[in-house]
């Protein structure tokens, strides 16, 4: 049989009214659309390997829905960095710094679940406070420590699932010195908010004199053989001291509808 989203199935519109209203659901309406959704995919797909790729991608988005949803009213700052970071290197340190800084705010940090950067993060935060958004790798990327026993993880078999988690979920993105991954991860951002595809949040390079010259690359290339608008650099800030970074996040939304958490402000002053 031939299937539609109107209500031109006979029968199947009937069972699918039933089921729904039996597993009493949210949005009938929309939960409706994605059950034709699999069944017009399981009559038009016969390759087994791209089911099971939407069936993995929508029980990955519903983790992160599940999991986010019950901390929507908390604004969240993601940070990204370097996997290699040791606990001993100042950059370590600092990264701990702002996110313990950002936890005394009512903030909560979203990172990679990994080591290096995305674990300072999270010990900065604690583990009550902050998100390991995990990926599944042929050398198997452990969750670190501090996250290893907590609710607040999620582990991903696709990378563009956790891209959405790290960047809808959140109200602000801080790059600590990292490598390809952490390129990757600002590239996204930068063309997702310069697209009008994301909101525009502040988008943070922590540590000026490893990204400098990067930056400087932006302006004397892309800006001048207007690859890129001048305005589009103007959505990157560089900054050194992690209560200058918070300070950025904290003016970003102090008049803004979202606008400051209670007691947001008498906090800051006391960084």
């Amino acid at each position: 049989m031939d299937i539609s989203f109107n209500r031109s199935n006979g029968r199947l519109d009937e069972l699918l009214d039933e089921i729904m209203q039996l597993a009493e659901v949210y949005h009938p309406e929309m939960v409706r659309e994605i059950l034709l959704n699999a069944l017009k995919a399981g009559r038009e797909i016969d390759y087994l390997a791209d089911l099971k790729m939407m069936r993995t991608t929508l029980r990955e988005m519903r983790n992160t829905s599940r999991l986010f949803g019950l901390h929507r009213g908390r604004k969240k700052v993601t940070i990204f960095g370097s996997a290699r970071t040791e606990p001993g290197e100042p950059i370590y340190q600092k990264c701990v710094t702002f996110a313990r800084q950002l936890n005394r705010l009512g903030y909560m940090v979203i990172t990679g679940g990994g080591p290096g950067i995305m674990q300072a993060g999270n010990e900065g935060a604690g583990p009550e406070n902050s998100f390991a958004v995990n990926i599944r790798l042929p050398f198997e990327q452990e969750t670190n420590p501090v996250m290893e026993n907590s609710r607040n993880v999620i582990t991903y078999k696709y990378f563009f699932n956790r891209k959405v988690a790290f960047l809808k979920e959140s109200h602000a993105v801080a790059l600590f010195p990292g490598g390809f991954g952490t390129l990757d991860e600002l590239m996204e951002a930068l063309t997702l908010i310069q697209t009008g595809k994301a909101r525009k949040i502040p988008l943070i390079l922590v540590c000026s004199a490893f990204w400098q010259g990067m930056f400087d690359w932006f302006t004397a290339r892309l800006v001048e053989e207007k690859m890129v608008d001048p305005e589009d650099i103007e959505l990157i800030q560089l900054i050194d001291q992690p209560e200058q970074v918070v300070e950025a996040i904290f003016k970003h939304y102090e008049a803004r509808p979202f606008g400051p958490l209670p007691g947001e402000r008498e906090l800051m002053l006391n960084l």
